[in-house]
């Protein structure tokens, strides 16, 4: 993949009680960080898939070719719509995420017990949302589910963007814009 290629990552920090702020930053698969955004997203909620769409847009970068998004359930079980992002932002979408899972169906049963249309609206989105397929850089596991390219795409993507570790770069420094914004926010609150 050549070195000017963009993509945007999307992470956020440690969610916080109510909100958790939301990074998205363009990154160059040279390495070269070129753009940034910051927003939150409710914890418990179901905005995280307006959120990331709302990043995208208030970038305004045709030059970005993938977002890759850190999971799948960020804050609390806010899912996120991998199809409804793709069909907003014409671009392959990939949700990348680190560790071993035999799936979160029984996380939400038990999370969303005795509130079953929240419950349902949650599973309804998870059960739509493409496998993950492991893939193995520089000597680490990492899974993703992509939408809008083939499973051989993703991984060349998600590699290209991993020149070391495990995590894709965009997303990387998304995750550290986030935790810096929700700091500042923090110390601006004390």
């Amino acid at each position: 993949m050549k070195g000017g290629v963009r993509a945007l990552g999307v992470a956020e920090s440690a969610a916080g009680d109510r909100r958790a702020t939301v990074a998205g930053a363009v990154v160059r698969a040279d390495r070269t960080f070129d753009d940034l955004v910051l927003d939150s997203w409710t914890v418990g909620g179901t905005d995280a898939t307006r959120t990331v769409i709302d990043c995208w847009q208030r970038l305004d970068r045709e030059d970005v070719r993938y977002l890759l998004v850190a999971g799948i359930a960020p804050a609390w079980f806010n899912l996120l719509d991998l199809h409804a992002i793709h069909e907003a932002v014409d671009r392959p979408v990939l949700s990348v995420s680190f560790e071993t899972s035999e799936g979160l169906e029984p996380t939400l049963r038990d999370a969303f017990a005795g509130e079953s249309a929240d419950c349902d609206e949650r599973l309804d989105i998870y059960e739509r949302q493409p496998p993950r397929e492991p893939v193995e850089i520089n000597g680490e596991t990492c899974f993703v589910r992509a939408v809008g390219c083939d499973p051989g795409t993703a991984r060349e993507v998600v590699v290209a963007f991993t020149p070391e570790g495990g995590r894709p770069e965009p997303v990387r420094v998304a995750r550290l814009a986030a935790r810096a914004g929700d700091d500042f926010a923090r110390r601006g609150r004390d």
